[in-house]
């Protein structure tokens, strides 16, 4: 790695498995994370370690654990389970630390570490920096003998987090609700929790299958989940994505449900509860304007941020706002969990259901959602954004649209795209005014696209 050169992104350390991101570098990142939580807590304090489904795990996992013990630091193994579930086992185990191989809503081929300090939030910019810092100049100490790390074997902590799951919900006796589980990171404990809630669960995709994790399933692909709804009078669904930090719903209607929706819901329920002490919810800049509308009509505010949870998180820490999140289903209730949560997200909404006695479809109009395309320009020029051309277009769109809608064209954070959005009343107009933006992304690539 080349001095001064960033490996964190906005979620940690992700890229191409074994290409990318390499076993070598899993190691540094291990050893060097060990160096740095050293000066932070004990050094008697395990870290400990989960993952995904995803085939390129295991390895990961391996150099990951022996750079952790070359510096000295004990590991516990916590299996297959979801990010939330690590930040939460962090937290109540008195870990040193926690750390998750995922690349979450990523392609199969792609993986992902991210960390999360003793109190189960994600690592501040100025600790992953430091981390960068030490793997650049690994400077650590080398202990042997006796001192060197040892690892330990320990799923039966994955029950704390399942028991907390359980301990926040209802009864949902009466509810079929259909999970699919995407081949990830939740298809034990999704189904699990809502059955020993007392619902009567269906699981599609719930196996534990790196090969297929996130293939046309789980909350990037509704398609299965939106048949099998439909095949199942009455029922309800809900999908979580590879880690499972994030969650989308089907109401009875066989409709999808997004994080926007949501996130009102929850909202409207805090507010009755004297659960918002600000008024306030956090959602990124992709929120739909019907949220907005929605929390103006319960005497709430909305407060957007950047693209990506830790942005939300940031402010929600800030300003003590207890609910925020993202409108792909990545909802952030620090009542319950320092992280995105999947699952408790479905145990919420649907105890909210069941104490409410309403329907999934009623709770979610709440929320008029204005049409909002997305369209996805895979290129790895960020300046793309600034090209004359480019620009002339965005203006002429937003002008086009005036007060009645939203355009946002942005560089993924996760993946090379640049990403462009148009909200607007009319779903013909936004479709062609967000296909005439990423044309002239295109055009503007030269060939390179």
């Amino acid at each position: 790695m080349a001095e001064n050169q960033r490996i964190f992104g906005t979620d940690g350390v992700r890229g191409v498995a074994n290409a990318d991101l390499t076993p070598e570098l899993a190691f540094r990142v291990g050893r060097a994370a060990a160096v740095v939580l050293a000066h932070e807590v004990g050094a008697g304090r395990p870290i400990v370690v989960g993952r995904d489904t995803r085939i390129s795990g295991p390895m990961l996992e391996a150099a990951l654990v022996a750079g952790i013990c070359s510096a000295g630091r004990d590991v516990l193994l916590l299996g297959v389970l979801p990010t939330p579930a690590v930040a939460l086992i962090t937290r109540l185990s008195g870990a040193a630390a926690g750390a998750m191989i995922s690349a979450s809503h990523n392609p199969i081929a792609d993986n992902g570490i991210k960390l999360f300090g003793a109190d189960g939030f994600k690592l501040s910019d100025a600790l992953e920096a430091e981390i960068e810092s030490d793997i650049a100049a690994d400077s650590g100490p080398r202990p042997t003998g006796l001192d060197v790390g040892g690892v330990e074997a320990a799923p039966e902590l994955q029950n704390r987090y399942l028991e907390h799951l359980v301990d926040h919900g209802s009864p949902l006796t009466g509810l079929e609700i259909v999970v699919d589980g995407a081949f990830g990171a939740a298809y034990r404990m999704g189904p699990e929790a809502l059955r020993r809630l007392g619902a009567v669960v269906h699981p599609i995709n719930c196996e534990a299958d790196g090969a297929r994790i996130n293939v046309l399933c789980g909350a990037t692909h509704l398609e299965p989940l939106i048949g099998e709804v439909r095949r199942r009078p009455g029922s309800l669904g809900v999908a979580f994505d590879g880690d499972a930090d994030r969650a989308l719903f089907v109401d009875e209607e066989g409709h999808a449900v997004n994080g926007d929706q949501v996130l009102a819901m929850l909202a409207s329920q805090m507010a009755r509860e004297g659960a918002l002490p600000r008024a306030t919810v956090v959602a990124t800049v992709m929120s739909n304007v019907g949220l907005e509308r929605a929390l103006d009509g319960l005497g709430l505010r909305l407060e957007r941020t950047a693209v990506g949870d830790r942005y939300v998180l940031e402010r929600m820490q800030a300003g003590g706002h207890p609910l925020g999140g993202e409108q792909s289903g990545h909802i952030i209730d620090l009542r319950r969990n320092s992280t995105g949560d999947g699952p408790m997200t479905a145990v919420s909404v649907f105890s909210l259901m069941a104490r409410s006695g309403g329907r999934l479809t009623d709770l979610a109009a709440c929320v008029k959602t204005y049409p909002q395309v997305l369209v996805n320009v895979r290129t790895h020029r960020k300046d793309l954004l600034e090209h004359a051309e480019v620009r002339r277009r965005i203006v002429a769109v937003e002008s086009a649209l005036g007060t009645e809608g939203r355009v946002l064209v942005r560089p993924s954070g996760t993946e090379p795209l640049l990403r462009v959005m148009v909200e607007g009343p009319d779903r013909g107009a936004v479709v062609r005014m967000a296909e005439e933006i990423a044309s002239a992304i295109r055009t503007a690539g030269d060939g390179e696209l």
